[in-house]
């Protein structure tokens, strides 16, 4: 489990830093959460200015806080910066439970 679905704002966002593994971090719109690697495809960085802030101030596109490319929450497809055409990495998440994990609903048991 990476966090209940309920410690995350609605809109909010939540950053991963596993050891061994790529930064990564998750969106929450309504029910539904987004998962994509922690990375902006212009220049490689980490995205978020600061813990967990990954989103715009008005919470409607994600935001690379480097060069301030502009990301769709629901497929990390970007519409305005340098990096525009390009895609964010995504990663399977899921919310079962009330829980949101990694992987597919299908892979959870």
């Amino acid at each position: 489990m990476l966090c209940a679905l309920d410690e995350l704002d609605d809109p909010g966002s939540k950053g991963f830093a596993p050891d061994g593994a790529a930064p990564f971090f998750v969106v929450r719109q309504g029910d539904r959460v987004f998962g994509y690697i922690n990375s902006c495809p212009h220049y490689q960085s980490t995205l978020e200015w600061k813990d967990d802030t990954f989103l715009t101030y008005d919470k409607e596109l994600i935001q690379c806080s480097l060069h301030a490319a502009l990301f769709r929450i629901h497929d990390g497809y970007c519409v305005s910066g340098p990096c525009t055409g390009a895609s964010l990495k995504p990663l399977a998440v899921a919310v079962v439970d009330g829980k949101v994990v990694l992987g597919n609903p299908s892979d959870q048991s």
